[in-house]
């Protein structure tokens, strides 16, 4: 057998499980700590986990562990649905949400979150369903990556917080989701 080439060789992407949920959590905390992502903070990771209309979740981990995570879910009054319906004529049933991406900072230059994002766009492509999602302004390493993956910017919202606030953020549809059928 031969060694991986690199380190992203390393990486599997898989379906998330039950048992991963409590390292994804741990992992969450971590992102927290360092970029303040999740918004709404991590006082329930494990519940945050499974948002409304979890339709599937990715990990992505190596042997020493999980790295990151990445949700695909139904509509649930996104800005960025409503942006996509309202350019190109789909109905709610036909679009899918990418959420709850993140990677840990152990495992950040190295692809993760594109192989992340990738395996839930192709999910939500798979079954036949355009892809959408926003991202905060705050966060210009993500959206770095989601304009070179092809994505596209549909507008701009504002992130409503439990506690008031209010954070500007971007919405954007996966490649070939404004322009054509998924």
């Amino acid at each position: 057998m031969t060694e991986p080439s690199s380190e992203q060789d390393a990486v599997r992407i898989r379906v998330r499980t039950d048992a991963d949920v409590p390292e994804c959590a741990a992992l969450l905390r971590e992102v927290y700590a360092l970029d303040g992502y999740p918004v709404e903070g991590v006082d329930d990771a494990e519940g945050w986990m499974y948002p409304a209309g979890l339709m599937a979740a990715f990990v992505a981990s190596e042997p020493k562990g999980l790295l990151g995570h990445a949700a695909v879910c139904e509509p649930n009054g996104d800005a960025a649905v409503a942006m996509l319906v309202a350019r190109t004529g789909a109905t709610e049933s036909e679009i899918a949400v990418l959420a709850r991406l993140f990677v840990g900072p152990k495992a950040r230059g190295r692809g993760v979150g594109r192989m992340l994002a990738e395996a839930a766009l192709a999910y939500a492509s798979a079954s036949r369903l355009r892809a959408v999602f926003d991202v905060m302004e705050k966060d210009r390493t993500a959206i770095s990556m989601y304009e070179r993956m092809g994505c596209v910017l549909l507008g701009r919202t504002l992130h409503h917080v439990a506690d008031g606030r209010t954070i500007p953020a971007l919405c954007y549809a996966a490649p070939g989701a404004v322009d054509s059928a998924a």
